[in-house]
Parts: structure tokens; sequence; C-alpha cells
């Protein structure tokens, strides 16, 4: 007699074996059972774990395609472990995870690209994806969920710094460029080209928006910074960097752990408080501007943010005054999640085309980088095994209570009639995904009902993706822009408009925008004047004593607000001296103007539009250079290896004089030397770097910083040019230190 089967499972049999058939590579997995008890959430809301080992490993991204599915980027090779040593090896992966029996949770898993470096970042754009290995950014085509044609759009994206500091992000923003955290760049595809343009350097790991358009981001020791503009509107003078209107500061670092948690710096007065517990963040990551329509009123453009060393996820109120933002804690002592297992650490959040928020738990022990971690937290983490926390990951889900989320779509069979209504519904996902895909489509038949949408007046910006997804299918015009100046009442709408409106700037044009112009000026509105000043750069070059009067008269409106200035002397790049002697302006715009001219005659530029790549900073250049130059004697845990070299961990040397140390690398040492009490007859002598032209003053200085960090009971610093004197101290003799001569020079004098 046959047994049958009940009819979940199999149905996920029948599943399993179709997609064999067509020769798919699909892992099939146990759905979680992992207690979530020792995890708090805010009343109101529930967590469920929707992904989890083995079906992946060190989650550390994401993204959804138009099936709803999730493309997970799996960062294995990360500090694999305590030193570090293998995170160079091609052992990451993207995986398309799904959920075959639709219970919401995933039970198979599909690898898309393998054998990836440090994989860090994704992005479903142009019906392709946009990913990061190694130092290099691709975009792949999509065949049947297999990779297609490769193409390179930059090939310096990520160099520079270790993972901690290197480019990530990849969002595609409502103005429909592509932007990162901690990259100076921003990246479009049209008309078949990628395009690469300067744009202000954010943040560190993660970045988001809100509904207008402004981008947010933090970095390690701060839990929120933001743009009170645009992206690329206060940039336009190249020898002037605004410091008002971008890189702010929103909210308070103070957080609230439900536990004592291991964290870098924990040995620091002012780091823990009198319970142990994190005072304030060390390795905040991953924000996210809640926009999926399905939290409670009050919780709508949140700023949710990851704090993965205190294993909690904070929740910021933004107070949008005026042209300024801030944000305040949610709930005054208590975190929005937060929990006593040390393995949570969440990395990034996601809005997803459900309405809910997609946390990132890469779920590992060790998140500090080789080139960061001290010695108290080596430690801390090795005494408690989470060293051994590996192979882990989680992709959890939170919902509301009380309200349903959304059913997931399946956008790839919409229609564009379909699509044009998405661009009003309340989930920001399912805006932007159509949107996109509406220019993707190039369906001019709906370029009527998109018209129609720009003159709406919404809290979901439903114009605004209008009129960006008219832009990108080339559908604007000066005329339709002009009658959308006119007739909006949408201050947002129209920042957005007379943007675009640069690009018509012609000859022809100049009376009618200043037409416009007068028309905006009269409304007295902060942000329409704001816009105004700042897109009037191009009109300038047509007619300066058309439009400078309509400069002038914004600065007297608004003469003590700097973000104003700031932005005015961004839209007079090169015209500041004509600026200066017709039409008097105020101390403070001339202190700005005054600023750019000097830049320009000493060639100052802001540095966004010098730099290339990200620079290495001196720990990862000193951990780089002792892995190569030390760690072969002394080992690359700094535990010394027999009858080669002497222990670091421990030694009198490095928790010693800084200019000792240094004359030590310089010079060489021979043996016999006692270490923390214990003799060391040494086979061979230290070596001496003193006649070694590739290695530089700084580049000592460089190692040393690292040993202090790695080895050190309490790290000290030192300089290139106190290194350099120590050239010179060379010891008698054979020009090699001895033990003897360690101990009685004064290396201080």
């Amino acid at each position: 007699m046959t047994r049958k089967r009940p009819l979940k499972q199999a149905f996920a049999l029948l599943v399993v074996l179709s997609i064999f058939m067509v020769g798919f590579r699909l892992i099939p997995f146990d759905e979680p059972r992992i207690s979530l008890g020792n995890y708090t959430i805010e009343d109101g809301f529930q967590l469920r774990v929707i992904a989890s080992e083995s079906l992946l490993k060190a989650p550390v991204s994401m993204d959804f395609d138009d099936k709803g599915r999730m493309w997970v980027v799996e960062m294995i090779g990360y500090m694999p472990n305590l030193e570090g040593i293998g995170e160079e090896e091609p052992t990451g992966k993207i995986s398309i995870l799904e959920d075959a029996d639709k219970d919401g949770v995933a039970d198979h898993a599909k690898v898309f690209l393998d054998k990836l470096v440090l994989p860090r970042g994704v992005a479903h754009v142009y019906g392709g994806l946009l990913y990061i290995d190694g130092p290099k950014l691709w975009f792949v085509e999509i065949k049947n969920d297999r990779p297609g044609k490769k193409t390179l759009v930059d090939p310096v994206y990520a160099e520079g710094g270790n993972v901690e500091h290197s480019s990530n992000g990849l969002m595609m923003n409502i103005d429909n460029w592509i932007y990162n955290a901690n990259y100076n760049f921003r990246y479009q595809l049209k008309n078949g080209k990628w395009l690469k343009e300067p744009t202000s350097a954010r943040g560190q790991w993660g970045i988001t928006k809100d509904n207008f358009g402004r981008l947010y981001y933090n970095n390690n020791s701060t839990n929120l910074q933001g743009d009170y503009v645009l992206p690329n509107k206060i940039i336009r003078n190249k020898y002037f960097k605004p410091s008002i209107a971008e890189n702010k500061r929103l909210g308070a670092n103070r957080v609230y752990p439900i536990h004592q948690t291991s964290v870098n710096r924990g040995y620091q007065s002012g780091v823990l408080d009198e319970k142990g517990f994190l005072k304030d963040v060390t390795a905040a990551c991953g924000p996210l501007v809640y926009r999926g329509g399905i939290f409670p009123e009050s919780y709508n453009q949140n700023a949710f943010v990851c704090v993965p060393e205190a294993n909690l996820i904070k929740r910021n109120v933004l107070h949008y005054k005026g042209l300024q933002i801030t944000a305040s804690q949610a709930i005054e002592g208590k975190e929005f999640i937060a929990s006593t297992d040390e393995g949570f650490r969440p990395v990034n959040l996601f809005n997803g085309p459900d309405g809910a928020m997609y946390v990132v738990d890469m779920h590992r022990g060790i998140i500090q980088h080789k080139a960061y971690i001290s010695q108290y937290l080596t430690e801390q983490l090795a005494g408690k095994k989470l060293d051994t926390l590996q192979n882990a990951g989680r992709i959890l889900k939170v919902t509301s209570k009380t309200i349903k989320p959304n059913p997931i779509p399946d956008l790839s069979k919409a229609s564009s009639s379909q699509l044009v209504a998405l661009l009003s519904h309340s989930n920001g996902w399912l805006r932007d995904r159509a949107q996109q895909l509406l220019i993707q489509k190039k369906d001019r038949s709906v370029i009527h009902q998109l018209i129609k949408l720009t003159s709406l007046t919404n809290s979901f910006s439903t114009a605004i993706h209008a009129l960006y997804v008219l832009d990108g299918l080339n559908a604007l015009s000066f005329e339709s822009l002009s009658a959308l100046v006119n007739q909006s009442k949408n201050p947002e709408t129209i920042a957005h408009a007379v943007g675009l409106l640069e690009r018509f700037s012609a000859r022809q044009h100049v009376a009618k925008m200043k037409a416009i112009s007068t028309q905006l000026l009269a409304q007295n509105n902060e942000t329409i004047d704001l816009y105004l000043s700042m897109s009037l750069s191009p009109w300038l070059n047509l007619s300066e004593a058309t439009f400078l009067p309509v400069l002038s008269e914004i600065e007297k409106k608004h003469a003590s607000q700097g973000i104003f200035q700031e932005a005015i002397t961004s839209g007079l790049g090169g015209k500041e001296e004509v600026y200066l002697t017709s039409m008097n302006p105020t101390d403070l715009l001339k202190k700005d103007l005054t600023t750019a001219i000097t830049n320009r005659q000493k060639k100052e530029l802001n540095p966004i539009f010098v730099l290339e790549k990200n620079s290495v900073d001196n720990r990862t250049k000193g951990l780089k250079l002792f892995r190569s130059i030390c760690a072969t004697c002394h080992g690359a845990d700094g535990k010394g290896i027999q009858d080669l070299a002497p222990p670091l961990k421990g030694s009198e040397y490095i928790d010693g004089s800084m200019k000792r140390l240094a004359s030590i690398i310089l010079h060489g040492v021979s043996g016999p030397i006692h270490v923390n009490g214990k003799l060391y007859q040494l086979n061979n002598e230290m070596p001496a770097l003193i006649n070694n032209k590739e290695i530089s003053d700084q580049d000592i200085a460089d190692i040393i910083r690292f040993t202090q960090n790695a080895f050190a009971k309490a790290g000290k610093g030192i300089s290139a040019d106190d290194v350099k004197k120590m050239r010179d101290k060379k010891p008698s003799g054979s020009g090699i230190f001895t033990e003897k001569q360690l101990l009685e020079s004064d290396f201080e004098k």
C-alpha cells in the first residue's frame, strides 16, 4: 500500500522536481525553527525569521526582483577567524531565495553568482543585476535566473581601504541615478552607456532615501546623517564645498542595549556605563527610511538604524522643520528591536514589496575587521567562543500586528497601466520599481496618464515619480515643465521640475524662464526659493542681466540662512566676482563667494572632483605591511613562532616606548632577548628595514599603529617625523640592536 504524502509536502516536492527538470540548481532547505524568545520588539509589531542557515551564510545585503524574490549577497569570506586570514578567497556569492510552498518562509536557494571576493552590494536595475566583486562594479544581464552578458561598470569602484571602508549601497534614487555609501560617484545607464559622475561622499555602510529623494546614511560612530537638499544640487561650483546643506548629523548617538556586549573599545573610559552597557553607537550601519506603508502612520518615514555591536535596531523619528531635518529617539530608553543574542548582527535594512521591513542579520560572532580589532575585543570574543560562530545568517521580517502586509505582486507580468497605478501606492518599494519598469518598457502610450499624475498632491511623491518616468522616456519638454511649474501646488514637485528645466536652457526660453522665476518667487516658499536658486546656473550663462537679480532677490529674502548662501555660491560657479561687484551681497554670502574665488585661484577643488578611488586608511596599510613583513616570524596572531621570533602580545617592546619600537623596526635586533620575563634564544637576527627604499617612514608608523591596536594593552601612536628621527640613532657595533642596547638607550631624547 502506497503511503500518501501531506498535500504541502507533495506540492514542495513537485516544485523541486519541476525545477530540477529544466536544469536549475535549487537547494532545498528545512524551514527555520529558530526561537526569538531573547528578542524584544516594540509593542504592536512582530518579528519572524524568514530565511536562515544553511540556506544562506553571512548575508550583508539584498534586493527583491520583479517577482518579489529575495536576492541575497553572502560575504562568506569576511573575517573567517580572529586573524582575518583567508578573507580574500573567492567564497562569496549571490543567491536567489524562494518560498516554494508560499507560507512566507524561504525554503529553497539557488546560486546566481559565486566565486566572488567580499561582495557587499547588489541592485536590480535596468532589467539586470548590478553587483560588487572585489574592487570592481559589474552589471550582468539575467537570462532565466542565470547570468548573461557581463559589463564592467567601474574597475576601481571599491579600491582602497578594507571591506569596512569600501564602497557599497547601490541604491536607485527617485532621480534615476544610482547612489552609494562611501564613494563619491553616482551611476546611470543611458542610451546603452554607463555614466559615472561625481557626487558627494556619503557615509560608511548603507544608504537610504525619503519620499522626496533626499539621502540618509551614517558611519560607525554616528547614528544618522543626511542631506538637507536633493543630491548634486549644491555641488555645482567645483571650487566650493558646502558644509551646511550636506552631511549633517541628524540625531543623538545614545543606545539602549538590553545586555552587556563585547565592543571594540570597551576598556576606554566612557564607552560603557556603570553596568557595562554600551552608551553610544560604535558600529552603526545599514540605515533605512521606512516607506512601506503598512506600519502605523506615525512610523512612516521613520529612520531605522542597525547597531550590530549592541545587537539592536534603533528607531529615529525624523522632524522636518523648514529646510532642516532633525531626528530624535522614538522611545526614550528603549530600542525598536533588541536582543541578548550576541550573534544577532543586523547590518542592513530594506523596504519590501509587501510593505514589511526586512532585516539582514549577518549572524556571526566577529564583526570587527582585523585592521581595527583591539586586543581587548579579541580576548572577549575568544573567551565567549564567539569566534566560532561562523557560516550562519538570517533574514528577519518585521510587520505590524494590526495592518496586514500587502500581497507580493509579480511585476514582471504587470501591464504599463498597472505600473502607472502603482506610482500612487502607499508602498515606496512598489512606486520605485514601477517607475523603473515603466522606463524600461519604453511604452509611450501612458504618457498622458503620467502627465495627469504630475499634478497630483499626496505624501507619497506620486507626482515626482511620474515626472521622472517622463524624464526616463524622454517625454519632457520646456513647455510641459513650464506648465507643471505654473500649475502645481506642491513645492516638492516644483523643486524637482525646476531642476529638470535646466536641460532645456536656451536663449529662446530666457524670457519665459524669467517669468517663471517671478511667479515662483511670489509664492514666498522656502523650498521653491532654494531649488530655484540652485537651478539658475545654466540660465546665468545665457543672460546674467536677467537672472543675477533673481538670485539677489532670493539672497535678500533669506539673508540669515547659510543654506541659501551655499546654494547661490554653488549656482554662481565662475561668476562670483560678477555678483560681488554688481549685486551688493550680504557679508554671509561674501564670505562664501570669497572662499570660492580663493580656491579657484589656488586651484583647490572640492575633493569629490579630484578623488577617483577611496584611499587606504593607515590601519589597513599597517595590517597589510605587518602581514607581508612581520607575520612570517611573529605570526599573524602576534603570538610568535618557535625559534623565529618572540610574541608581540604581552611584549614590553609593544607596550613601551614607540620610538624604541620604531628603532627596532628600522635597525633590527639580535638575540638572545627577554620578552615578558621569558628568554628567547633566536637563531636569526630580526632584519632591519632602514635600507629598504620601498618602506617609508609613514609605512613604519602605520605598522606601529596596527600593532598598537592589535597587540598593545593601551594603544599609542607615533608620527612619520618621529620615525625619521630614529633613522639617525643607529646602534654602535654591528648596527643592529642587542637587548642590552635596547634597555640602556634613551630613545625619548
